[in-house]
């Protein structure tokens, strides 16, 4: 089975960015669906970016025009993070699975194989 490893993590002043990375060793798959999650502490946990093997991405209205995620074939998966708010703060996630020919690779999408997290704190 995958086993994703983040990275990247670290403290920032609102405003700046930082560079989150995605590993995904063990078993991986041609057709998958990545993405990013993030839960800050007393919330639930929630998407914030997904990007599936023919590159289309969908994000959260909360980080769209500050977040990016990319992929690459046989490259970490990053999520670029710009204008960094305090509200961005909480252990991020990332998350693997095969992508099915009848499945959606959306913010919804149950994901299997999750990494341990990397925190992200936004001072103000």
């Amino acid at each position: 089975q995958a086993q994703p490893v983040e990275s990247g993590g670290g403290s920032v002043q609102a405003g700046g960015s930082l560079r989150l990375s995605c590993t995904a060793s063990g078993y991986t798959y041609a057709a998958y669906c990545m993405g990013w999650f993030r839960q800050a502490p007393g919330k639930e946990r929630e998407a914030v970016a997904v990007i599936d093997s023919d590159r289309r991405t969908a994000y959260a209205e909360s980080v769209k025009g500050r977040f990016t995620i990319t992929k690459e074939r046989k490259t970490p998966m990053y999520l670029q993070l710009n204008g960094l708010k305090p509200e961005d703060s909480g252990m991020y996630y990332c998350a693997t699975d095969f992508w099915g020919p009848r499945e959606v690779c959306d913010l919804g999408f149950d994901f299997r194989y999750w990494g341990q997290g990397t925190q992200v704190t936004v001072a103000s």
